[in-house]
């Protein structure tokens, strides 16, 4: 680890972060919650917003792949999505659901250029809340063309924030 230059948790807390708030709702699966945890470790995400009945460390099955990542992830619970969406706003965040819906603007075609924003993820059956798509800013969608039209959770956490700090 000391050849590879990676921070500690603590130093990771106080690092410097990119302006990406990720907002999960309802997520069932520990794993998941424990792997964006790790992806927000490694996309520098400023913060990690846990929603409704998403799991909350401390928890073994989370852990067990964040590895270490709920200690260097600044996260917090709010009982709803709309909470949080409400949260981000007032401290001028854009928000954006990451959904398939009318209108949603394709991941490579959206123009982030580093400002505050916020990205909610749905549970892994039912995707992003109606109402969470509704009080959001607008949608953002991975385009796909195989049979199947999702991506695990984890997964669409990836490659949406890639995304957004590579530019």
């Amino acid at each position: 680890m000391d050849e590879l230059g990676r921070l500690s948790a603590d130093e990771m807390l106080k690092a410097t972060k990119h302006p990406v708030i990720v907002i999960l709702d309802d997520v069932r699966s520990m794993h998941n919650v424990g792997s964006v945890f790790r992806t927000c470790d490694a996309f520098a995400a400023e913060a990690l917003y846990l929603c409704g009945y998403t799991p909350l460390p401390p928890h073994r099955d989370i852990h067990k792949t964040a590895l270490g990542a709920t200690e260097s992830v600044t996260w917090q619970h709010f009982a709803t999505v709309t909470d949080a969406i409400g949260h981000c706003k007032r401290e001028g965040y854009k928000v954006y659901a990451v959904e398939q819906v009318h209108n949603s603007i394709s991941l490579e075609q959206f123009n982030y250029n580093n400002e505050k924003i916020a990205l909610v993820f749905g549970n892994e059956v039912t995707g992003v809340a109606d109402e969470a798509v509704h009080d959001a800013d607008g949608c953002i969608e991975i385009p796909q063309w195989g049979s199947k039209h999702s991506l695990n959770i984890s997964v669409t956490v990836g490659v949406v924030l890639w995304e957004m700090v590579r530019k």
